[in-house]
């Protein structure tokens, strides 16, 4: 089935007799109609770890108690995901419960984001 495109000028142009004119309009190429699972899957993820991440440089930052079991929660969870990054910069004083800076989560972050971008390119790559 053909695409039509409508045609018409601005309405204060138009005199109230005017019909729209219907034409043809010039072979499109269909776009897949694959849905983007795997790039949203791609960015889910990505997410899930960027918020986690946060939520780690924010309580860092406040310098949260390690004691409390939500701020435990997003240190040891979030630990695996920082961990490549803990001696980019020479921090070997690794304390929690104090409050700090964290450069390598905010690198790890910018890393993650930018893989997770790159992944999703690459998985729609056939649709473009």
């Amino acid at each position: 089935m053909a695409y039509v495109q409508r045609v018409r000028r601005p309405f204060w142009q138009r005199s109230r007799d005017e019909t729209v004119e219907e034409r043809p309009a010039a072979e499109v190429t269909p776009v897949s109609t694959r849905p983007r699972v795997v790039s949203q899957v791609i960015w889910f993820v990505a997410g899930v770890v960027l918020i986690l991440l946060a939520f780690r440089f924010v309580l860092s930052l406040l310098g949260a108690n390690t004691t409390n079991s939500f701020a435990h929660f997003i240190y040891t969870t979030s630990h695996p995901f920082v961990a490549p990054f803990f001696g980019l910069f020479s921090y070997n004083d690794i304390r929690y419960g104090v409050s700090r800076f964290e450069v390598y989560t905010l690198v790890a972050m910018a890393v993650y984001a930018a893989v997770a971008w790159i992944l999703a390119y690459l998985a729609d790559i056939g649709r473009r």
